[in-house]
């Protein structure tokens, strides 16, 4: 326990230090976060193999990232494209393509999608397996997860059009945008985990990662010209 005690610890830290020191602190904490709870659970005697990330469990894990994508992708691109569900993809972060496809294609990957694999699905997981059963696994998980997403949430509604409208402004939309945000990515963390299991790869969780979140930039640039 004393392992799940000291990740789950350095993640509230990060999400603290990210979110409440200065502008753009994210870019800095989360990253090196991700790198220093490795270099603890290299040292702690985690093998790569408990951190889904042996050379071994490559080959299994791209099979899997590229069964993810294409699907994915084509849902959330559709999303876009449908006039009744596109108002929701009118995020500020994404009104452009240019901003968009950087968004995609670096920012998501080094900022969200590595990092956050490599904590969630990578340290806290091996942490995790070695001393609970497989239903603790899979709840404290995601809930944790869930929960990493409620300080990057307090302004959901606030920067996306089609939420403001469906919501509205004030306290009570607030506090339903960080609800919402946090059961989305808490059943997320379910697939994440179970593809993380499933693959015996952090691959797989990965893809499907990266696949909701940088197509979802795309969709929403896609969104805004359509709009």
């Amino acid at each position: 326990m004393r392992d799940v005690a000291v990740v789950v610890g350095v993640l509230a830290l990060i999400n603290v230090l990210s979110h409440f020191t200065f502008d753009h602190a994210i870019t800095l904490f989360v990253p090196l976060g991700a790198i220093g709870l490795l270099i603890y659970a290299r040292w702690r005697g985690f093998g790569w193999d408990e951190l889904g990330l042996a050379r071994s469990q490559h080959r299994k894990g791209l099979r899997w990232a590229a069964a993810i994508l294409i699907p994915v992708a084509v849902i959330a691109i559709g999303g876009a494209l449908l006039p009744w569900t596109r108002s929701l993809y009118l995020s500020d972060h994404y009104d452009s393509v240019s901003v968009a496809l950087w968004g995609a294609l670096v920012i998501i990957p080094l900022q969200t999608v590595i990092p956050e694999e490599l904590l969630f699905r990578g340290v806290l997981n091996a942490a995790l397996v070695r001393v609970a059963s497989v239903r603790v696994v899979y709840l404290a998980g995601a809930g944790l997860f869930g929960l990493w997403h409620v300080s990057s949430s307090l302004g959901l509604t606030a920067g996306n059009d089609g939420l403001t409208d469906l919501l509205g402004s004030g306290l009570f939309a607030q506090i339903a945008g960080v609800a919402g945000a946090v059961i989305v990515t808490g059943v997320s963390g379910l697939i994440f985990i179970w593809l993380r299991r499933r693959s015996d790869s952090l691959l797989a969780p990965m893809a499907f990662h990266w696949a909701v979140n940088g197509t979802g930039a795309l969709g929403a640039a896609l969104a805004w010209q359509l709009q």
